[in-house]
């Protein structure tokens, strides 16, 4: 299934999101003009390996790559897939926190994520992007908080849309990466996507979002 769009309304321009997809997309944009070796140089620096961060958490500088490697991608699909998914679900969760809050919110859940993938793959030196945490935690907020919205979906095989029920949506999502982070884990292989990060930033966002809905909000 695609994610079209969702049936949850919002009333305001959702400044801070179009504000990260935009960051996000400059930076992959400098990521892709820039020459190999650089671009290489650039994802050693700003990626986040857990290997690394082993070796130098002592040092406030081991942290930075916990927040920039959540503003950089692997390629066009990745970023697409991910801007997509921030924007299907973002501009609502921001409706109901503010700009601010949900800014502080996506990083937050970000950064846990972060400490997920770090926990369950210490020692693994491939460098890990992305703001799939980040977007999974955003994820989990609107699992909790729109249980009455649809996700339009395209049918690829079959070209009919069908509406599911957000909580169905987003269970069936978190359901197939529980089970890929348990089975990623039993064969200990780390691939190239950061499965524990999806859940635990899944579940930081059902847990955390409470405290970020703005107070004098009438839903």
């Amino acid at each position: 299934m695609l994610p079209l769009r969702d049936t949850a309304s919002r009333r305001k321009l959702p400044v801070a999101t179009l504000t990260i997809i935009t960051v996000n997309v400059i930076v992959f944009i400098n990521q892709m003009i820039l020459p190999y070796n650089e671009a290489l140089e650039m994802i050693y620096k700003y990626a986040f390996i857990p290997s690394r961060f082993v070796k130098g958490f002592k040092h406030i500088e081991s942290y930075i790559p916990l927040f920039t490697s959540m503003f950089m991608h692997g390629d066009i699909v990745h970023i697409i897939s991910n801007m997509w998914s921030l924007w299907l679900f973002g501009d609502n969760v921001e409706d109901h926190m503010g700009a601010f809050r949900f800014f502080v919110f996506y990083i937050l859940t970000g950064l846990i994520a972060g400490f997920a993938h770090f926990i369950f793959n210490p020692m693994s030196d491939l460098p890990t992007v992305g703001a799939s945490g980040a977007i999974a935690g955003v994820m989990g907020a609107y699992f909790i908080m729109f249980p009455h919205s649809r996700i339009i979906s395209l049918i690829p095989f079959f070209p009919f849309f069908i509406g599911v029920p957000a909580p169905i949506y987003l269970f069936i999502w978190f359901i197939s990466q529980l089970r890929s982070g348990i089975m990623s884990t039993i064969v200990g292989v780390i691939g190239g996507v950061a499965w524990w990060a999806h859940i635990f930033g899944f579940l930081a966002g059902m847990y955390l979002y409470k405290y970020f809905i703005k107070i004098d909000r009438r839903w």
